[in-house]
């Protein structure tokens, strides 16, 4: 029999036997009122429908406590609840390799980050992850954020672990006094909450100013990020650069001695500098008269060239007139050629007449001062006045004996007989 046929018999058994089609048809409306309650009931616990899109992450953490994958661990992203953790299984290396489930389609990217963050005081946790930047690259199938990208809370366990005996009791004493601080609650803790809450109203702009801190420090740290993300791309160059630097301290080191005895040498420098600035300061006052005399010159040289232009023009004017008069000298000078010549020639005979003629100047310049004298006291040679009267005067000269003094006697001057 084939199935047209069965289903025709199930349908005509309904139809006689009496109840029957009652029966079937509660039972039909009871399952699909199951089929919506239990749709209503999905769409308040969370979660996506099979057909939905959605988006595997997978992040690799040291440690996960409190994590519970069948608890339908939330997933956040920027605050918004956008999935679940659906399994949690330890690798290889001992770390713990956490799968997302993303309702929808999300870009996660290699520089991607995911924390585990308390979900309730009763330390449930949740994922936040942080998607990163397109630069870094799409996150491939399979691929996990790796553990040097995540982080946990620290657990109050762990805090006690390092703690000593010491200090273990004296934070059990804390929490018994704490105990019986909290029997007298009901009397004491409500001017105790007063207390705080103004206390919290007088911190407020200290909250305010700090929030307002955190936010600049948390954009000074992705500042610092990117500028490590640019100085990481250019590694190779800092290198050479550091390379560089290292071979210029090397040939510095080297130099020492010379630049030592260069920095010895700098005070001589100086004072040569210094007298040469002096030098130039010298010549500066003097160049100062030079430059206004050639200020004055130049102020002069414009009408000095008029009247050399004028002069010029007359000078042109001097030449055509002369024109005729060397035209007319021409034969003149032609004509004194050969006399010129027979000049030549009598010179050279008189060059030989005049030769002694040195000689006989030097000896009559020996005897300029006795004709000066002898002028001076005779108007002539045979004059017989001169400005006294009309006597006849002679020369005498009679050379002085001794020291050339004359002798006040007659015997004075003589020798001895």
């Amino acid at each position: 029999m084939n199935e047209q046929g069965r289903l025709a018999a199930y349908w005509e058994r309904i139809k006689t036997v009496p109840g029957l089609g009652r029966d079937v048809t509660a039972l039909a409306v009871l399952m699909v009122l199951g089929v919506v309650a239990a749709a209503i009931i999905k769409s308040y616990l969370g979660g996506t429908t099979p057909w939905s899109d959605s988006t595997l992450v997978k992040a690799e953490f040291a440690e996960v406590p409190g994590l519970n994958p069948s608890a339908q661990t939330s997933v956040t992203m920027a605050g918004v609840r956008v999935g679940k953790v659906t399994t949690a299984k330890a690798s290889d290396d001992g770390s713990a390799v956490v799968t997302m489930k993303l309702e929808g389609e999300y870009d996660v990217y290699r520089d991607a980050r995911a924390v585990l963050r308390p979900n309730n005081p009763l330390n449930e946790m949740q994922v936040e992850i942080n998607p990163g930047s397109p630069s870094a690259g799409r996150l491939q199938d399979g691929e996990a954020i790796p553990v040097s990208q995540t982080a946990r809370p620290v657990q109050a366990d762990e805090i006690l672990e390092h703690l000593d005996e010491r200090s273990q009791l004296a934070l059990t004493d804390l929490l018994v006094e704490s105990d019986v601080a909290l029997a007298r609650a009901p009397q004491n803790l409500p001017q105790g909450l007063g207390a705080t809450n103004d206390t919290l109203q007088a911190v407020q702009p200290v909250a305010e100013a700090l929030r307002t801190r955190r936010e600049k420090i948390a954009a000074l740290v992705s500042a610092l990020s990117d500028i490590s993300v640019a100085v990481g791309r250019n590694d190779e160059r800092i290198g050479r650069l550091a390379d560089a630097t290292q071979a210029t301290l090397a040939v510095l080191a080297d130099s020492d001695q010379a630049l030592r005895a260069s920095l010895k040498e700098l005070p001589g420098l100086t004072g040569d500098l210094r007298a040469a600035l002096n030098s130039t300061q010298a010549l500066t006052d003097e160049l100062d008269p030079t430059l206004d005399n050639l200020r004055s010159a130049s102020d002069t040289l414009p009408g000095s060239l008029k009247r050399f232009r004028s002069t010029v023009g007359n000078l042109g004017k001097t030449l055509d007139a002369a024109k005729p008069v060397l035209d007319k000298a021409r034969p003149v000078v032609a004509d004194l050629r050969p006399l010129v010549a027979d000049v030549t020639t009598s010179l050279h005979d008189i060059e030989k007449i005049t030769s002694p003629l040195p000689d006989d100047t030097r000896t009559v310049m020996n005897y300029l001062t006795a004709l000066k004298a002898f002028v001076y006291n005779t108007s002539s040679v045979f004059g017989a006045g001169d400005a006294n009267g009309g006597l006849i005067r002679g020369h005498l000269i009679v050379p002085l004996p001794g020291a050339g003094v004359l002798p006040n006697s007659p015997d004075q001057g003589r020798g001895e007989g």
